[in-house]
């Protein structure tokens, strides 16, 4: 009885912008062993993000430029290894339910975390190729080719849309009746201390207390407490699918005094109980509006 060789399976990623060498000596290396040799490329659950900035379709045209004799399938990541593993098992088992199968990988690969019922082999690299280093390189070219402008068009419109997280503070003085304002350069209204969370912040709160010393200075004030959240209507997101989310926090001045800084060029005190009129003159920003019109609710109709 004559006994079929394995198939052989490439477990990769391949988020290059073309294959390189690294990864075409793999592909040589695993079709002189085996007669048919298939890839199974990673998919990540993030879209477009700087470690998997190209699709699963984009990967496999690049695959079958050059070798279009081999099929390439995709695989989910999982937040468990052993599920991803059966998921693996299962994609070639279901697929193929008559071939055995002998997997590779190289640096960085699945073997480690691997528990499926096949074998693998692990290939050392031809030379130290790095994916990151090589999506770093030309991270910042442009290129002067409709190609490249349509990437970032298909790239564009294939991500989630997105929600930017902002903070907005309300610092008070003089038991709730005086609240703090800032005013941007060439800008002529008033709106609260605040701006985008970072990726870094550890919480909404630690991003209130690092914006509100960015802008206002290192001053003391008590626990910041969370008093509502509501989409801002940003001039600058009116017309886009992207939208921000602003996160109101308030506080009390315990101890120093605030000083303009960062992208604030002058701070003012204004009394809660003037809110509705200031708004009426146009004193205060329109995207602030709305969170002036709760903290005046709040400590002033409330108090």
């Amino acid at each position: 009885m004559q006994v079929t060789k394995p198939t052989g399976v490439i477990i990769a990623r391949f988020q290059t912008p073309s294959l390189h060498e690294g990864h075409l000596e793999i592909i040589r290396q695993v079709k002189e062993h085996h007669n048919r040799v298939l890839i199974v490329l990673g998919v990540s659950p993030v879209k477009g993000s700087r470690k998997n900035p190209l699709d699963y379709y984009t990967r496999e045209r690049m695959i079958k430029q050059l070798f279009p004799e081999i099929i390439v399938l995709p695989i989910s990541d999982q937040k468990s290894d052993k599920v991803w593993s059966n998921k693996l098992d299962e994609l070639l088992r279901t697929n193929f339910p008559h071939e055995s199968f002998l997997l590779y990988g190289s640096r960085d690969s699945f073997i480690s975390t691997y528990s499926g019922k096949y074998k693998t082999v692990a290939l050392a690299p031809v030379k130290d190729y790095n994916a990151t280093a090589l999506r770093e390189e030309i991270s910042d070219k442009v290129f002067d080719t409709e190609e490249f402008r349509a990437g970032i068009i298909y790239n564009t419109y294939s991500l989630f849309p997105a929600v930017y997280a902002t903070v907005d503070i309300a610092v008070f003085r003089n038991n709730h009746q005086e609240l703090l304002l800032g005013k941007k350069p060439n800008e002529s209204e008033w709106r609260l201390p605040g701006g985008f969370s970072d990726p870094t912040d550890e919480s909404f709160e630690t991003a209130a207390r690092r914006e509100l010393q960015e802008e206002c200075g290192d001053f003391e004030v008590s626990t910041m407490e969370y008093v509502t959240s509501l989409r801002v209507n940003d001039w600058r997101y009116r017309s886009e699918t992207n939208k921000i989310i602003t996160t109101l926090f308030a506080t009390t001045l315990v101890d120093g005094e605030p000083t303009a800084g960062d992208d604030l060029e002058a701070l003012r005190w204004i009394t809660v109980k003037d809110i509705p009129q200031l708004t009426a003159d146009g004193i205060i920003t329109d995207t602030h509006i709305p969170l002036l019109q709760q903290l005046f609710n709040k400590y002033f109709i409330q108090a």
